[in-house]
């Protein structure tokens, strides 16, 4: 399952450091505008303490966890949605994407430019709201040009659900609401929004890059920034892009942990983040645990055991019998698959189950 959360914002407000933080690759990270030109995509791995714990359990030949995709897109400015800087080219970046990290710059340092001159987290965050906004609102009002004689003279079922889905996204755009905040009431409109890909309906996660001293509590900046969203249907996340950074070019697990707990932290701004980005998108992981490996794999909330068999293979999900399922906090309280078995503690399952996060699978299949 290849699912991709964008990281965009302003130039010079810590995209790119954070980046490379997250990943191996390498973006470039420079104090001028537009230092990333194309988007660089790093394969994240997901961390998750469950994993460790059960391979100590099993002590596989390998353990594989679970990854999502995160793309650095170069920085907006005013005037994108017409073009300006290189607007359309990022704009189609964004669309391409299924949920949007925004970091937001929320410290004072004067070796580091601003693009406007002054550092106001809420200015910047409605100067990228208005370009997304405008770019939907584009994008809307052809959409009704193409259904609303239909909708209105003709008996076009179909044309009229449109028509009113459309008006609705439209008012709240025009309103400088994102069309995420607008609620459906029937599949069939979910979907019609839905094929739309607006740039505005992506969940959204705020990412407040702070300094040092701000890393635990935040600071003003990232005080107006949570008034500011109140109600949007978004996250807030407070990191440090210099801290990570640092913690980045240490070399064992133990000397990263010496330093978070110097700062008063229990875990990284770039692990919270990435799982901020994986709950974002709506992910949750099962797993399998034997011998030859111990695996996390990813699925979204509310699949079914078949479609999670799929995630395998699709032979599993084409052929599935039926699901046998431990839950997590069993496993560990047992020590072992045998253990919770002789504890009457496995479950059967059939197509209808709902997998639950850290579930631990094995399918039965006939192909």
């Amino acid at each position: 399952m290849s699912l991709q959360c964008g990281i965009i914002g302003l130039p010079n407000v810590g995209k790119s450091t954070l980046f490379n933080c997250l990943s191996n690759a390498k973006a470039q990270a420079a104090n001028f505008p537009f230092c990333t030109i194309e988007p660089n995509v790093g394969v994240i791995t997901v961390p998750d303490e469950r994993l460790n714990k059960l391979a100590e359990l099993v002590h596989p030949q390998k353990i594989v966890p679970t990854t999502i995709e995160i793309v650095d897109i170069a920085g907006l400015v005013k005037g994108a949605s017409k073009g300006e800087g290189l607007g359309n080219k990022f704009l189609s970046h964004i669309r391409e994407t299924d949920a949007i990290i925004h970091v937001l710059r929320c410290f004072n340092d004067e070796n580091v430019s601003h693009v406007d001159g002054v550092v106001d987290p809420v200015r910047d965050k409605e100067i990228i709201d208005t370009e997304l906004l405008l770019k939907d609102l584009e994008t809307i009002e052809s959409r009704i040009n193409k259904v609303e004689k239909q909708a209105k003279t003709g008996g076009d079922k179909d044309a009229k659900i449109a028509f009113e889905v459309y008006s609705r996204i439209k008012e709240a755009l025009l309103k400088g609401q994102p069309a995420r905040i607008v609620a459906f009431d029937t599949k069939d409109e979910e979907r019609i929004a839905h094929d739309l890909f607006l740039l505005t309906s992506k969940p959204i996660l705020y990412v407040c890059n702070v300094d040092e001293a701000s890393v635990i509590n935040g600071n003003t900046y990232v005080d107006a920034l949570r008034e500011a969203v109140k109600d949007e249907n978004a996250e807030i996340l407070v990191v440090a892009a210099k801290i990570e950074s640092e913690i980045a070019e240490l070399d064992t697990y133990e000397d990263r942990q010496l330093f978070l707990s110097e700062l008063g932290l229990r875990e990284s701004g770039v692990n919270r983040l990435i799982k901020a980005a994986y709950k974002l998108l709506n992910l949750q992981t099962f797993f399998t645990a034997g011998p030859q490996e111990v695996r996390a794999w990813t699925f979204r909330k509310g699949w079914k055991a078949p479609q999670c068999a799929g995630v395998i293979h699709s032979d599993f999900e084409k052929g599935f019998i039926r699901a046998e399922v431990i839950k997590y906090g069993d496993y560990v309280a047992y020590g072992s698959e045998t253990a919770v078995k002789e504890a009457g503690k496995m479950y059967i399952e059939g197509k209808d189950y709902v997998v639950q996060d850290g579930d631990i699978m094995h399918f039965r299949f006939n192909v």
